[in-house]
């Protein structure tokens, strides 16, 4: 676990098990080996805090623009860790699912998504998709229906009566700007916050989507957030009803507000998607996992909302990056800490115009200016104020990173999705003019101007230093 987090009711931080060493190895393997036997936790590991954190969207006094978090036992935590460990060892999760699975990522979803649409755009074909949003996700979760998906997956029944003493008498109270609450029961759904309640919402999403997965062959799961594809309107609008039914039934519930349609290469009369006769949203761009994605291909809604996510970090710093009195050096090293990763997320899997280069560019270096307390009255060179902050230029990064992601792929097996996409070959022809940039023309361009070839990618190290662009 990591340090700094917020305690649970016990008031003992996992800092305190750090500090101890093997004393604390032995005490709560000891600890542990007892609770594993017995299969029952202590009582004190029952209780928790849950604070309404705002989602930053909506109405503040909407209780549904909220998201409960549960402040638990940092012990608790450490025991469901090594619950998780043992419960991964004999589950397996399709392929689909990315959200909380080793060496899967936002990114490659993100990364499989794109080229998907680039691969219809550039054939002239539509692609029709549907962006499935679940309520209240985890608080839905029936326990009985927990129950039998981890049995499904194949766990033994002693882990199983584990997990199960888990959530058996479950207290909590709600802290507010004003107090807390009466402490009461929680009888259904998962503990937000709980170190082990991703992998088993992830077994749950596995079982409850078996059949439907098979009649949708590009399904992509990240947790709840599901998206899938398909060449025809009809073929998508019966899979939606699929997905629909075998998650209701089961006792989720599929938002009918916030469930969106998108289709690529768009033809007249293409139509819409329903939902039990309730038409669903059609949009021209969505947010797909904090990355926009646009019906049409361009990218230019994305970078404006990088641009933005990196002035928000920015601000957040501010009081460090304007202080005069703070090295120039120090507000360098802040800004590539915590603003400049905002803006570079998902650009590894974004084709940039220059133009588009050049906007994040002239964002940054106003960043820069700010903090180091420069105008452009001053008449001071670029290279001057990056030399002084010890930043490089962003382009220069964002084809670093895109590089990096590129070779990521290609050491990968053939069935990963990213190579089956960039793989993938669809009949088409592209239109006539000039053709839009693909994702591959901006590598081959990245790599000609670093010197590199594809082969290169195969040796890790190799590849590392060819591509490496660091900060002055």
């Amino acid at each position: 676990m990591k340090s700094g987090k917020a305690v649970g009711p016990d008031d003992i931080p996992v800092e305190v098990w750090k500090c101890l060493g093997e004393a604390a190895v032995e005490f709560l393997a000891s600890l542990f080996n007892r609770v594993l036997e017995s299969e029952r936790m202590p009582e004190e590991w029952r209780r928790s805090v849950l604070v309404p954190i705002f989602k930053n969207k909506g109405d503040v006094q909407s209780c549904s623009n909220y998201r409960g978090i549960k402040l638990m036992s940092h012990t608790m935590k450490l025991w469901e860790r090594v619950v998780e460990a043992r419960l991964r060892k004999v589950v397996e999760i399709c392929e689909q699912q990315y959200g909380f699975m080793p060496r899967k990522s936002t990114t490659d979803a993100i990364f499989a998504l794109r080229i998907l649409m680039e691969k219809y755009r550039d054939g002239q074909r539509e692609l029709h998709c549907v962006f499935v949003d679940l309520e209240k996700a985890y608080d839905r979760v029936p326990r009985e229906e927990l129950w039998y998906c981890i049995r499904k997956s194949g766990v033994a029944e002693k882990y199983v009566r584990v997990v199960q003493d888990m959530y058996e008498r479950s207290r909590t109270v709600v802290r507010c700007a004003v107090g807390q609450t009466e402490e009461f029961n929680v009888e259904v759904g998962l503990h937000q916050g709980s170190a082990l309640s991703p992998f088993l919402f992830a077994m749950v999403m596995d079982q409850l989507s078996e059949e439907v997965r098979q009649e949708s062959p590009w399904t992509m799961m990240f947790a709840d957030d599901i998206v899938f594809c398909s060449e025809s309107r009809e073929q998508v609008e019966e899979n939606l009803e699929r997905w629909r039914f075998a998650l209701e039934r089961r006792g989720m519930k599929v938002s009918r507000s916030k469930t969106e349609y998108m289709c690529v290469n768009e033809r007249e009369g293409s139509g819409t998607v329903r939902l039990q006769g309730e038409e669903v949203k059609k949009v021209q761009e969505f947010k797909y996992l904090g990355s926009t994605v646009q019906s049409n291909g361009e990218c230019g809604k994305e970078v404006k909302k990088r641009v933005q996510a990196a002035w928000n970090g920015w601000r957040k710093v501010s009081g460090v990056l304007c202080d005069r009195k703070i090295s120039a050096r120090i507000k360098g090293k802040v800004y590539r800490t915590v603003v400049r990763p905002a803006m570079l997320y998902g650009l590894e899997t974004v084709s940039l115009r220059k133009r588009q280069e050049s906007e994040l560019e002239v964002a940054e270096l106003k960043m820069l200016r700010f903090s180091l307390g420069v105008t452009r009255l001053d008449r001071i060179r670029n290279e001057y104020i990056r030399g002084t902050a010890h930043v490089g230029r962003l382009g220069d990064k964002v084809r670093e990173a895109r590089l990096r992601w590129f070779g990521h792929v290609q050491r990968r097996e053939s069935e990963y999705i990213g190579r089956r996409m960039l793989d993938m070959e669809l009949p088409g022809r592209r239109q006539r003019g000039r053709p839009k940039r693909r994702y591959m023309d901006v590598i081959n361009e990245d790599m000609k101007l670093v010197g590199a070839s594809v082969e290169d990618a195969e040796d890790r190290d190799r590849w590392r230093e060819t591509i490496r662009c660091g900060d002055p």
